[in-house]
């Protein structure tokens, strides 16, 4: 016998309708101090930067207007803009990845239901409570070439160890390391240690009855469940890869030879130390509109891999 799906009626849509709209004042009921919040004390600031960006001013002159020209000198004059853009680019493009997957592994391994689970857990989310100004001074002496810990240790091998922070060619991987030290067990971690706890057991119970090993379970039950959660953690991680900053400027202080001068650090350079604001208005949202381009990107993509069950009608 066949089943016909019955299609909801006009008075059935009309029922649902104030459901509908009480969840819908809720949801701006719990959006509305943040967009206070945002109304108050960040648009006026925003909107004030961007027309600065249309002036040449460095606090003592009043700023004159010069239109455009401040995005031109970025784009075409500075020698420093496109070198460190492409150094933001190669950090993120590292980091997230590897940042996402570590957190995704330590997740599925703390999940389980073990003797000392919680202590595990405590332990891992430790590094990312140690503020970024004390991780990278305490990295900066593990990594020091000289009387360095990590260094003695290999030298204790019969491995030479390298320049780290000292070496250009070595500096962002070192970045990159204490990045990953302070944040595979952090944040990204606890969300997806909560979306693993929201995936019913019954469906690995019915994979496993219909033969599925623990690979296939994970790559068919856990990761279409998680997307979601993997979808979230993606964009946040981009948007907090793209504005490193503190741990260049604290470790390296862009240095050496320009090797970890991030665009962020460009932007502080140009505004607190040549106090050229106008110029880093405009590079800041010059900033904003490549992070924008990013998150649209990973939007308009997420509807081929990301699963939201409640958008997915059963098939009969």
């Amino acid at each position: 016998m066949s089943v016909t799906r019955a299609t909801p009626t006009y008075r059935t849509r009309r029922r649902s309708s104030p459901v509908r709209r009480r969840e819908m004042f809720w949801g701006f009921a719990f959006l509305l101090p943040w967009l206070l919040g945002f109304i108050l004390f960040q648009s006026g600031p925003m909107l004030a930067s961007l027309g600065l960006s249309l002036t040449t001013y460095n606090i003592v002159k009043p700023p004159v207007f010069i239109g455009i020209q401040n995005y031109v000198q970025a784009l075409t004059q500075d020698p420093l803009f496109w070198p460190s853009l492409g150094r933001t680019f190669y950090y993120a493009g590292i980091t997230v990845p590897l940042g996402l997957s570590g957190s995704l592994l330590l997740a599925v391994l703390l999940n389980r239901a073990l003797v000392g689970t919680s202590f595990y857990r405590t332990f891992f989310f430790l590094p990312h409570l140690t503020p970024i100004v004390a991780t990278a001074i305490l990295w900066k002496w593990l990594f020091e070439a000289q009387t360095g810990p990590i260094n003695y240790l290999l030298d204790l091998i019969g491995i030479p160890g390298p320049g780290w922070l000292g070496d250009a060619n070595w500096a962002i991987p070192s970045l990159m390391i204490m990045a990953l030290w302070a944040g595979i067990g952090g944040n990204q971690m606890i969300i997806f240690l909560a979306g693993l706890q929201g995936i019913p057991s019954e469906l690995h119970e019915a994979a496993s009855i219909d033969g599925a090993n623990l690979w296939q379970r994970f790559r068919h039950v856990t990761l279409p469940m998680l997307s979601p959660v993997v979808f979230f953690n993606l964009v946040l991680g981009v948007i907090g890869a793209l504005k490193v900053f503190a741990s260049a400027i604290v470790a390296t202080n862009g240095g050496p030879a320009y090797a970890t001068w991030f665009f962020a650090v460009d932007i502080y350079t140009e505004a607190f130390q040549y106090f050229h604001l106008g110029y880093a208005a405009a590079l800041a949202w010059l900033f904003f509109v490549v992070m924008f381009a990013f998150t649209f990107i990973q939007f308009r993509s997420s509807a081929r891999w990301v699963y939201y069950a409640g958008d997915r009608e059963p098939q009969e």
